[in-house]
């Protein structure tokens, strides 16, 4: 049975949720059955924004004042916060499902990993406190760092609370105030979790603004308030990103398209497991995932021991309602998405590729009406192709022959993009042999995708993957400004001898 209740969400600047000034709306549908309405969340207005902005920048220099082990308290509480009544969560999650369409037990992953990121960025406190220390034979310099002021988090709809876990907390324990924009396409339970962030922390510290980009994103990555700007997102609004950035000077990070290649060598173990984590790492999430496995280079000797083994566990997919218990990949989350990746799969059809699609289709009738596509396996298509040389972002993967190693690391680094890659061998000597030569700011061994992720590590792309990194030590640091201070030697040495506070979660 799936819920029908209509959701209705608020913005919420400085400590209040309220509607838009002008008592604006979004409609959010379900992807699984586009004319089900799920709720409506306001849609902001330029002076909304404003006023968020303003809220924030007023709420920082108390805020920023704090030490790392009191902002790390407030981070651990916000974490039990977020899981401790579980009808709630599972309220959310349910939600979740209906207003993005991904199966219940990755919204609930999703909602669970938020939490557990806000206490791994508390942990940082004790590193985040201590200062580097340069002595010299005339001066003494202390290098510090100091946030920034305002940040701006955009968060995309496809892994938006995922995502939010990659900067939020790291944006927060470093000082900074923030204005959080969710996507459209996945914005009600973004904005009723934010909002149960934002009242654990003091007024104005987390506000958070809903509503189409086309209307407000130029006015909050603009505004001249906002000193730093963290983005996940496409290629392409991305560049605009860096444009309207650009006229304050304004700092960013931005984590954009990936194609991820995964080498799959001529020694690797391919069981039941192996099998399984091929698969997840391809079409967890109907494969819109920015860090998907999107192309498979494959030893020739092995390449039809996968062609069999990822087709028997693709064709083993129940595709349907994701709040139904059976169901293992749901729809994708509109209908743009959908049509770029069939718009792929028919050039490659035309083309002449090898193009099979799998799974088992329970009702027809909603398959039919819903933005679904089977998981689908293009064999040894032409690496021109658009399947190929572009971001599926959807559950669609080619796999392509290779002779020699060297060959398949210039076939995974032929592309503009450079998120995630993969190596799957026995010998972990050749894998990190072969992963140091892969163009990827993020690399797997025998995995890939965010199963297998660690978050204590820093998470970004080269090429027009992006710029800066989320995640770890690194992607806290992200929001801060070096500060150097020197003075006559011996000034250093009798500030390093001053105690700081640090605390983590218990």
């Amino acid at each position: 049975m799936t819920q029908t209740r209509t959701i209705e969400t608020m913005l919420f600047i400085n400590g209040e949720a309220r509607p838009a000034r002008d008592g604006g709306t979004c409609d959010v549908f379900n992807p699984a059955r586009p004319s089900e309405l799920v709720g409506r969340a306001a849609a902001a207005t330029v002076d909304d924004v404003d006023d968020a902005v303003r809220a924030a920048h007023a709420a920082f220099p108390s805020w920023a004042a704090l030490s790392y082990a009191e902002r790390a308290a407030l981070l651990c509480e916000v974490a039990e916060v977020l899981t401790e009544d579980a009808a709630d969560v599972d309220f959310r999650a349910r939600l979740f499902c209906r207003e993005h369409g991904k199966i219940l037990s990755e919204t609930h992953l999703e909602i669970s990993r938020l939490g557990e990121r806000f206490r791994q960025v508390a942990a940082y406190a004790d590193r985040l406190a201590r200062d580097e220390y340069i002595a010299g034979d005339a001066l003494d310099t202390i290098v510090t760092r100091q946030p920034r002021g305002v940040a701006a988090l955009i968060v995309p709809w496809n892994w938006p609370l995922a995502i939010l876990g990659a900067k939020l907390p790291q944006a927060l324990m470093a000082g900074n105030t923030v204005v959080v924009k969710p996507a459209n396409n996945a914005t009600l339970v973004p904005a009723l979790t934010l909002e149960k962030i934002a009242r654990v922390l003091p007024s104005g510290v987390v506000n958070v603004v809903t509503g189409t980009s086309s209307q407000i994103g130029d006015p909050l990555v603009g505004h001249p308030l906002v000193r730093k700007v963290n983005f996940t997102g496409s290629v392409d609004v991305g560049r605009h990103v860096m444009r309207v950035a650009a006229e304050h000077i304004t700092p960013v990070t931005l984590e954009l398209g990936g194609n991820d290649a995964g080498l799959l060598l001529d020694d690797a173990v391919l069981d039941d497991a192996a099998f399984q984590r091929l698969y997840l790492g391809a079409f967890m999430s109907t494969g819109q995932i920015c860090m998907a496995l999107k192309r498979l280079y494959v030893h020739r000797s092995r390449y039809d021991e996968v062609i069999d083994g990822l087709s028997s566990d693709c064709d083993r997919q129940v595709i349907g309602d994701g709040l139904l218990p059976e169901t293992t990949m749901g729809p994708m989350n509109n209908a743009k998405q959908l049509g770029v990746v069939t718009s792929m799969i028919r050039q490659a059809r035309q083309a002449g590729a090898d193009v099979r699609e799998f799974g088992y289709v329970p009702d027809q009738e909603l398959y039919d009406g819903g933005y679904f596509q089977r998981p689908t396996l293009v064999f040894n298509p032409d690496s021109r192709l658009s399947v190929v040389a572009e971001e599926q972002f959807g559950p669609v993967l080619p796999i392509l022959p290779f002779d020699t190693d060297a060959e398949a690391v210039r076939m995974a680094n032929d592309s503009e993009f450079g998120l995630c890659s993969s190596v799957w061998t026995a010998d972990r000597d050749r894998a990190l042999m072969l992963a140091r030569e892969l163009e990827a700011g993020y690399t797997y061994i025998n995995a890939h995708g965010p199963a297998a992720q660690d978050g204590r590590g820093p998470f970004g792309g080269f090429k027009k993957s992006g710029i800066g990194r989320n995640f770890g030590y690194e992607g806290i640091i992200q929001f801060q400004g070096y500060h150097a201070i020197s003075g006559a030697a011996d000034y250093a040495a009798r500030a390093a001898r001053e105690d700081s506070k640090s605390s983590t979660c218990p």
